[in-house]
């Protein structure tokens, strides 16, 4: 059965999952969620995600949602295709974690509220705060810092190999690189380079691609 995104161009959260499958080589349909229609809140969506919010994910008998977990389960269940994105050996799997949780816990929601008032609030008409900007921006400061010093240690977040470590930045990252906040990334060379890279993967231009159209 062909797998199904539930999702929309525009929506960071789909976009880590599409990253995700085209990493894995999944043939996968996008079927877009009309937000403004709501559309997301009818019990159609919602037998697929009980919290109204995308994406969702079908494989056969497996529905999914929360972007992270599916991407999760695509680096497992497709383990044979496509590139490795959780290593097999328990050590490296287990450093793979624990920067999937720093993204989670520390990256995220610095860059979050930078792309939203960065990027969305002006693609939507609305006046970015400057004053939230400066905040978040400081916030994100040491954040960069860590990382910073993780990659003099190692060429990816989660060892030697890129992973769902270093994926599951991408979407944020991809927007920040087009404000102000890239003198961040520019300030510290080894995160610039690491940007640079993950950005630059095949599966990621096929993403983009699908946001130009």
């Amino acid at each position: 059965m062909t797998v199904k995104v539930y999702g929309f161009v525009g929506s960071n959260a789909t976009y880590r999952v599409l990253a995700s499958l085209y990493e894995k080589n999944v043939d996968f349909e996008l079927v877009t969620v009309n937000m403004a229609a709501w559309e997301h809140k009818r019990p159609r969506f919602l037998a697929r995600n009980p919290f109204g919010q995308i994406p969702a994910f079908e494989d056969g008998d497996v529905t999914l949602f929360e972007s992270r977990a599916i991407t999760r389960y695509a680096a497992e269940a497709y383990a044979g295709k496509g590139t490795d994105l959780i290593s097999k050996d328990p050590m490296k799997s287990a450093i793979q974690a624990v920067w999937m949780e720093v993204e989670v816990q520390k990256y995220d929601p610095a860059t979050s509220k930078l792309t939203w008032e960065l990027f969305f609030k002006p693609m939507f008409g609305m006046t970015t705060d400057d004053e939230v900007v400066a905040e978040f921006e400081k916030k994100l400061e040491p954040v960069l810092d860590v990382y910073e010093q993780r990659l003099t240690e190692c060429k990816y977040l989660g060892g030697d190999a890129f992973s769902l470590a270093d994926l599951h930045h991408i979407p944020n990252t991809h927007i920040l690189m087009g404000t102000k906040v890239k003198s961040q990334f520019d300030a510290r060379p080894h995160v610039s380079a690491w940007a640079s890279d993950i950005l630059s993967r095949p599966a990621w231009a096929k993403v983009t691609a699908m946001l130009k159209k």
